[in-house]
């Protein structure tokens, strides 16, 4: 039986990076988020389908009831989802914090003239990527809203559980992600996304079925807990999953690709494990995340023997000494400020930088509260530098060769 591939192009959002104002800021910012960006600039309306399946699935079968019609099937199609424009708004949206170096940050000195602390005080405020929030407009989040809902369309028209794995699991990952920066997006400002209530339900954001895939209403950890975990092996898909929180997995700066998948999920998997968010020592115990909690059912049932050994092939040398020096393992770590440059709150102080000065550009308003965050960062970073523990990485991405096979899935 012959097999046709094809592409699917979940295809709202349009960057264009002429909108988008990069600026340098002392080095401060490799990118300085926007002044006047349109997502609606940055999306077009409309999507591109010209996914093509198998004589033997067709993309328009009578869909099964629950959430058993996505456990992936045995006969598999080679069509791709094209993730390319939300991956240009990533790279625009998220700003990278740099790794963890195990050291809490100090309590930040309150404004001249006040006692109140604008934006993040939390000892582990330099950990985790960062989303601009505090400078999307309307057009910004409505664009983000309907690039869900052209996700969502994209898997009525195609049946995702017929993909390859890499493939339903890219789409899973995206889709949950969005999920989560549109609807904090639509509630913003906000200090605590775990605390949001969606809509009439009033329930938690994790817990919200706002999202809807083949007739299925599901939450995000829906996503996670009966979709993802219960099909995939490798415990290092719980890293895919941002939940916007500081406590939870870095949004990365790209989208999920089925080629890019493993990379990205090691690499946030070994950032996650050995910072201070993920893990820490008290006394004999390992103190770990409460992500892994939710997901010991999945892949820890045997709770600190496994959880152990799917530790010893990301941890480094501090979280290796404390694998050595602890007995016991508890969940009970997580950060829930919010994982934006501001911690949800209006800062009335602001630092104005000319992105290019004597070229008659506008310059920019930046609160001085995201202002101190960034110098934070770049003074860890220095030390990072100094410490000589900065490593670089030579990444190639959606590249085919000819004779190349299928990427390497995700168990």
């Amino acid at each position: 039986m012959s097999q046709r591939s094809g592409v699917v192009q979940a295809s709202l959002v349009r960057v264009q990076r002429k909108n988008w104002e990069t600026v340098g800021f002392d080095r401060i910012m490799t990118k300085t988020i926007f002044t006047t960006v349109s997502l609606a600039a940055l999306m077009c309306a409309g999507t591109s389908l010209s996914a093509q399946a198998t004589d033997s699935a067709p993309a328009t079968a009578q869909a099964p009831a629950g959430f058993e019609q996505f456990q992936p099937k045995q006969n598999r199609v080679r069509t791709k989802i094209d993730y390319t424009i939300w991956d240009e708004a990533l790279s625009a949206l998220v700003v990278r914090m740099g790794k963890s170096i195990r050291e809490g940050a100090p309590r930040p000195t309150a404004n001249v003239g006040t006692r109140r602390i604008y934006g993040h005080d939390s000892r582990l405020r330099l950990e985790g990527n960062r989303v601009g929030f505090s400078f999307f407009s309307d057009e910004i989040t409505q664009s983000i809203v309907d690039y869900r809902k052209d996700l969502e369309d994209t898997a009525n028209a195609v049946d995702i559980s017929t993909l390859s794995k890499n493939e339903q699991l890219a789409f899973w990952m995206n889709l949950h992600n969005v999920a989560i920066i549109e609807q904090i997006a639509v509630e913003y400002p906000l200090s605590q996304p775990s605390k949001m209530k969606i809509g009439d339900t009033g329930l938690p954001l994790d817990e919200a079925p706002f999202i809807t895939v083949r007739g299925v209403k599901m939450s995000p950890k829906d996503i996670r807990t009966k979709i993802v975990y219960p099909n995939w092996k490798d415990p290092k898909v719980i890293y895919g999953f941002f939940r916007g929180d500081i406590g939870g997995p870095s949004i990365q700066r790209e989208a999920y690709s089925a080629t890019n998948l493993n990379q990205l999920l090691d690499r946030s998997a070994k950032e996650f494990i050995n910072s201070l968010r993920g893990t820490e020592k008290s006394g004999k115990t390992m103190k770990v995340s409460d992500i892994f909690a939710e997901a010991q059912p999945f892949f820890f049932r045997n709770w600190a023997v496994d959880l152990r050994n799917h530790y010893s092939k990301y941890a480094e040398e501090d979280v290796q000494e404390i694998l050595a020096k602890t007995t016991d393992v508890e969940a009970a770590l997580y950060e829930t400020d919010i994982a934006d440059l501001s911690n949800g709150e209006r800062d009335p102080e602001y630092a104005y930088k000319s992105p290019d000065p004597g070229q008659g550009k506008r310059a920019i308003g930046i609160p001085a509260a995201i202002q101190r965050l960034m110098v934070e960062r770049q003074q860890k970073i220095d030390k990072i530098i100094k410490r000589g523990d900065r490593q670089g990485t030579v990444t190639f991405v959606d590249i085919d060769l000819d004779g190349d096979g299928e990427p390497v899935e995700v168990e």
